[in-house]
């Protein structure tokens, strides 16, 4: 089953669309919390459909640091239990952005029965039969240290075993994380990034965890931000790449923040994803 792509610039959803009611679980990138989705999470629930949006280990409001969340396990453990926890035969429409890509393929693996649909949203997208931190090394490639400008890289842990926390330095999301964002959006997120945990010797990140057969079989759908300077569209399709069957939707005008700069395009999007 090859992919499909379309590309969407603006809105278009149906009366019918509109009439049917989904559970939307957004999950937070790298840095950020649950508040990153306010626009988005206010239109879908406006437009009469439940939304949880999280904040993972030691994000967002949650307390704890970075460096105290031991295993990406606990890390991912808020939208763990979020999945398990539905009730009866409910699957929820689960949108992970950046980072959060992560956390979703291995909540597809563990509960692949209650994902209607997982939408990664210039996510990192794993490969099944490769451990989870291939796709991450992949895109690291080519990146040096001045590519992260005024990022904060700090070692943590164990000499013998070290890892590493990232924040995003204030220079770095305006020019590469937020450009087409609107202003206030980046003021709010420079008072709102915390340090994130790189999980790099991860038991988890580093196994073989990820199955054809469960993380394969839930439907899914990839949304490119077609203006991201951090993930570039090309990085974001070769992850497709390695993913066969997955569908593909593309945003003009986004940058790695669509949930900001194309709030209202991303969410009729996720709408008519749930939908079909």
């Amino acid at each position: 089953m090859s992919s499909s792509e379309t590309t969407t610039d603006q809105s278009g959803s149906n009366k019918q669309q509109q009439r049917r009611r989904h559970h939307f679980i957004l999950v937070h990138g790298v840095c950020h919390g649950a508040w990153c989705w306010y626009r988005v999470a206010t239109a879908l629930s406006s437009a009469g459909h439940r939304v949880t949006a999280l904040d993972m280990a030691a994000c967002g409001a949650r307390a704890g640091r970075a460096d105290e969340v031991p295993s990406f396990e606990r890390y991912s453990a808020p939208l763990l239990d979020a999945v398990a926890d539905q009730d009866g035969e409910e699957k929820a429409v689960v949108v992970a952005h950046s980072f959060g890509g992560q956390s979703l393929a291995l909540a597809m693996e563990r509960h692949p029965e209650k994902i209607a649909v997982a939408v990664f949203v210039t996510a990192t997208m794993p490969a099944a039969g490769k451990p989870m931190s291939f796709a991450f090394k992949q895109l690291s490639q080519g990146k040096d240290a001045d590519f992260f400008m005024d990022c904060t890289i700090r070692t943590i842990g164990d000499p013998q075993n070290p890892d590493k926390t990232f924040l995003f330095g204030p220079e770095y999301l305006a020019r590469r994380v937020y450009q087409l964002s609107p202003p206030e959006d980046l003021t709010l997120a420079m008072s709102m990034v915390r340090p994130s945990r790189r999980f790099l010797n991860d038991a988890t990140m580093n196994g073989d965890v990820l199955t054809v057969g469960r993380y394969g079989a839930v439907r899914r759908v990839y949304v490119v931000a077609e203006d991201d300077e951090w993930k570039p569209a090309e990085i974001q399709r070769l992850m497709v790449s390695w993913n066969p069957g997955t569908e593909v939707r593309a945003l003009l005008g986004a940058d790695h923040m669509p949930m900001f700069s194309k709030g209202r395009e991303l969410s009729e999007l996720l709408v008519e994803i749930a939908n079909r």
